[in-house]
């Protein structure tokens, strides 16, 4: 395969960077999405509208294409960034010893002991702290909603007012004596 074709193919790939492509792929196969050939009327074939990339075999057959490279990229793990998250959220982490307060960005399917892993970046003593929201102690196996802290109001979410109405956790200082 010559340098030009491995660029063609890899086109677009490089024009999604950094964007979710889970639309290219059926949720059920995970395969790439097929359709029913609109030129013979009956092959099915990758639906591919942004253009042939690497690992699809080309429209027609043909001598010249190589499938001898194993497992196709969008089935090896190692390719794999993270996962998709049914929906995100903005909360502020307020640390009552200093008056801090930092607003992170977190997923639905996080559970407070990987937002605090999140947050140790900021504060490297938070797991000393007991995580509260409206005077109530945080299981920090349960996800946000299942400690029953509201999503914030989709009335305010994308106006400047979202800052106010998004919710608070705070945190109170254990004086547990470990280490840093």
């Amino acid at each position: 395969m010559t340098r030009r074709c491995c660029d063609v193919l890899l086109k677009p790939i490089m024009e999604c960077a950094g964007k979710d492509i889970s639309n290219w792929f059926d949720p059920k196969t995970k395969d790439i999405l097929t359709h029913v050939d609109p030129l013979t009327l009956s092959c099915i074939k990758y639906y591919t509208p942004r253009g042939r990339f690497i690992h699809t075999p080309p429209p027609c057959p043909r001598t010249d294409w190589a499938n001898d490279f194993g497992k196709p990229w969008w089935r090896d793990n190692r390719y794999e960034v993270g996962l998709l998250s049914a929906k995100t959220r903005w909360i502020r982490i307020i640390n009552t010893l200093t008056s801090q307060e930092r607003r992170l960005e977190v997923c639905s399917e996080e559970t407070l002991d990987e937002i605090l892993q999140r947050y140790l970046h900021f504060n490297s003593h938070a797991s000393s702290y007991t995580w509260k929201h409206n005077g109530v102690n945080l299981d920090m196996i349960k996800t946000l909603s299942e400690n029953g802290i509201p999503e914030e109001d989709e009335f305010y979410c994308g106006s400047p007012d979202c800052n106010l109405f998004s919710p608070s956790i705070c945190l109170y200082f254990n004086d547990d004596l470990t280490e840093l």
